[in-house]
């Protein structure tokens, strides 16, 4: 599948009721986007084609990616991401913002659920009927080396992607991945588990974190 095609085929997608119908009862709910518009669709993955580094997070915002329809932008996690990124060369602009010419280098930026779950958190089956839209992008960066997941459930479902499971025994920091019954690159891959962005952002949010007065 091509990319313009993948796009099309993502923003038509309706198959989790519960998620279909809260992005798009968010819509307006927040007094400083009220009038906006707001993309309210499933939203597709951002940056270079031939990436050798993916970032993996969990789902957009509901007024952040759902409103903007670009993986972390418009809310804290891309405030957060984004200065990084371009402090690292890896992209053209330190902030991202809808509409703009920004360009990302050599990284690319998904999540493990595409549409914007109820307080942040998809179920198990949303996960599931998401992972064929996994398994499709990812198809589409044949040059990724290295998969940085942010967050515990980002690393879960990638895991499962590759057909591996959460109880398995803890991956080395480099090497080949053990033999699995899924899609494993037959290559050795740095692995990177992170703290999610908006959780660096807001510290408080993070069980265990400082909390915020």
């Amino acid at each position: 599948m091509e990319r313009e095609a993948f796009v099309q085929s993502l923003a038509a997608c309706r198959l989790c009721p519960r998620l279909v119908a809260w992005r798009e009862e968010v819509v307006g709910r927040k007094r400083a986007f009220r009038g906006e518009p707001y993309w309210a669709r499933p939203v597709p993955g951002f940056g270079d084609p031939e990436a050798r580094i993916l970032l993996f997070g969990l789902a957009p915002g509901a007024h952040g990616s759902n409103r903007t329809g670009r993986p972390f932008t418009g809310d804290a996690s891309g405030a957060f991401l984004y200065p990084l990124l371009h402090e690292a060369g890896l992209s053209s602009k330190p902030e991202s913002r809808p509409g703009d010419d920004l360009r990302l280098y050599g990284v690319y930026l998904t999540a493990a659920v595409r549409c914007a779950p109820p307080e942040n958190r998809p179920t198990r089956e949303e996960l599931r009927a998401c992972s064929g839209w996994t398994e499709a992008e990812l198809g589409l960066l044949p040059e990724a080396r290295v998969y940085l997941a942010l967050g515990r459930v980002a690393l879960e479902a990638l895991l499962a992607h590759f057909g591996l499971r959460k109880s398995a025994p803890p991956l080395p920091p480099r090497g080949p991945l053990p033999p699995s019954r899924g899609k494993a690159p037959p290559r050795e891959l740095p692995r990177l588990p992170a703290e999610h962005p908006d959780g660096q952002a807001h510290p408080g949010d993070v069980p265990g974190g400082p909390q915020r007065g």
